[in-house]
């Protein structure tokens, strides 16, 4: 790949506490936000202005689907807070990485106590022949971009 070339194909892998999640199709909407704090205040001349100020951070979320397989490391993880609600034995951290086309890692992305609020099982249907997938919104505490 040349110098400054954009990523040229959509490689990426997901690791949850050290072991790879298998079938993954899409990770999308990762959003993170952090508060904005205005303060008003007047200048020595006594002209008011507004000031903003970056405030506390919030957790963030993103949506993974995947293919139904056989690996149940996922579905376990998954289990722990949306069947049984165990959201502090469930905690785990969670990595994103990004690769370019020879399978490098560009871009590592980890989500820190992640767990899972939101799981949409597969849509079935008689007339369609696509595979089964799966949905989980994962929430977390804390994110890294390395």
């Amino acid at each position: 790949m040349a110098e400054g070339d954009a990523l040229a194909t959509h490689r990426f892998g997901v690791q949850l506490g050290g072991v790879t999640v298998e079938s993954i199709k899409e990770i999308s909407g990762l959003t993170v936000q952090q508060d904005v704090v205005e303060t008003q205040q007047v200048t020595e001349r006594g002209k008011p202005i507004t000031k903003k100020q970056p405030g506390g951070h919030k957790g963030g979320e993103v949506t993974i689907t995947r293919g139904m397989d056989k690996n149940s490391e996922f579905t376990k993880w998954l289990n722990k807070t949306v069947g049984e609600g165990d959201v502090d034995d469930a905690r785990q951290n969670l990595t994103i990485e990004i690769q370019d086309p020879k399978g490098e890692t560009v871009r590592r992305i980890q989500l820190y106590d992640a767990w899972v609020s939101n799981y949409d099982g597969p849509a079935l249907s008689a007339t369609q022949s696509a595979g089964a997938e799966e949905k989980a919104t994962i929430v977390f505490e804390r994110i890294e971009v390395e």
